[in-house]
């Protein structure tokens, strides 16, 4: 008997539905969509409240590792 027993692993292969695999996508789209605009609305903001604090521009863009 063997010490590594795999019956975790699936016996049978599932067929994936195509039109489900389009909607993952979709929504996969949808949702980075959402978070680019807002990792873009938070970066803008933190870059200008370091600029009114008076940061230099190039000291944001090597904090934000831009």
């Amino acid at each position: 008997m063997s010490a590594i027993n795999c019956d975790y692993l699936p016996a049978n292969k599932v067929v994936f539905p195509p039109e489900l695999a389009l909607l993952i996508i979709r929504k996969a789209s949808a949702m980075a969509a959402a978070f680019e605009e807002q990792a873009l609305d938070q970066l803008t903001k933190d870059a200008r409240r370091a600029l009114a604090r008076g940061s230099d521009p190039r000291r944001v863009i090597r904090e934000m590792r831009l």
